[in-house]
């Protein structure tokens, strides 16, 4: 009876002794995570550029005699270049395009052409269009008074958007410098991410991280790579047309490029001004080619994205529009590489079921 007695209480101490160290263990590893979590996103960034352009630093390296600090040094200036000369371009033309429009107003001189007479022909909206236009045109004042709530509730939209841009442009510029350090370090990292992978998932752990580096590659060539793209050639075309603000444009489509919308939508506007301030011929033609450029991402997203692919294109695509939708611009990385994991996990659990032995009647 005493030695049962005594096993219950070493058997009560062993579980308190259990759960006060897990207690202690969960604190830490929670605490551990509140510390890391606001550099959480741009360690993501940093993770995901680093993986983008190791091929390119790989080449480079061996260029440069395998000095990998100059190596690192040299991808992380071209990185930045690549990121703050469009920065500082489109700032220095949002800020011209503000003191120009400033100035007219102070000296009385904005004015917005009138519309064509056609524009009241469109259907279901042109009568409404065509007036409030007319109205604009004739008195500005009188449309500012008008739809004042509207301008100001907008204009505090358009404003906000802007901060929000360049806050998330420094935190790329600093996610840069982070990937900078991951690629100098890149053959321990390939190592840490090659256990933790193989501590996850056993035997099959190189081939889901190939599966990992492989899908952050195409979706930024696919997403990023065509949104860029389209920010440039389509900036090009409205500044060569002479589109007033044509930086805010250029990053509208950009933006919009982000969340998988058509440079389309930004492209039929700009091109319904041209139509109303210019001659019919040149007006076509710089129709036609901003709308070109506008749908041009139909073609480079298959080309880029499905290139090399390890899983479907359609998973990739619904993994990064459900990734955006869920948790913002990282979110175009973490759901097409979760979907794609999902998608490839699902397909081996099928593929290796083994349908149970008959029974004999």
């Amino acid at each position: 009876m005493n030695s049962e007695h005594e096993n219950n209480v070493l058997i009560e101490r062993r579980t308190i002794d259990l759960f006060i160290k897990l207690l202690l263990i969960l604190t830490l590893i929670s605490w551990s995570g509140l510390i890391i979590l606001p550099f959480t996103i741009p360690l993501l960034w940093a993770v995901i550029l680093a993986i983008t352009v190791y091929p390119m630093y790989r080449r480079l390296l061996k260029v440069l005699n395998g000095k990998k600090g100059l190596t690192g040094t040299i991808v992380v200036l071209l990185l930045l270049c690549i990121l703050l000369l469009p920065t500082i371009l489109m700032i220095s033309s949002i800020v011209d395009e503000a003191k120009e429009l400033k100035t007219s107003f102070e000296n009385n001189t904005f004015k917005i052409p009138p519309p064509n007479e056609k524009v009241a022909d469109w259907p279901l909206v042109g009568d409404k269009v065509y007036k409030e236009w007319s109205l604009a045109s004739k008195n500005l004042d009188s449309a500012m008074v008008t739809h004042r709530d509207e301008v100001m509730e907008w204009g505090q939209k358009i404003v906000n958007s802007v901060k929000s841009v360049f806050s998330n442009i420094l935190m790329f510029a600093f996610s840069i410098i982070i990937s900078g350090i991951f690629l100098v370090f890149s053959d321990e990292c390939q190592r840490a991410a090659g256990v933790l992978s193989n501590r996850l998932v056993a035997n099959r752990g190189e081939e889901f991280s190939k599966l990992v580096v492989q899908t952050v590659r195409n979706v930024s060539k696919g997403i990023l790579g065509v949104a860029f793209i389209q920010f440039i050639i389509m900036g090009i075309c409205f500044v060569l047309a002479g589109v007033p603000f044509a930086g805010i444009w250029a990053l509208l489509v950009f933006l919009l490029a982000l969340v998988q919308l058509p440079g389309a939508i930004v492209a039929i506007p700009v091109i319904i001004y041209l139509y109303s301030v210019r001659e019919p011929l040149p007006a076509t033609i710089w129709g036609i080619i901003i709308l070109i450029c506008g749908l041009s991402d139909n073609v480079l997203k298959p080309l880029l994205m499905g290139k090399g692919a390890p899983v479907p294109m359609v998973v990739i695509f619904l993994g990064a529009i459900g990734g955006f939708m869920l948790s913002g611009f990282v979110g175009l990385f973490t759901g097409a590489i979760v979907l794609s994991l999902g998608y490839k996990l699902a397909g081996i659990w099928v593929n290796n079921y083994v349908a149970p032995p008959a029974k004999n009647e």
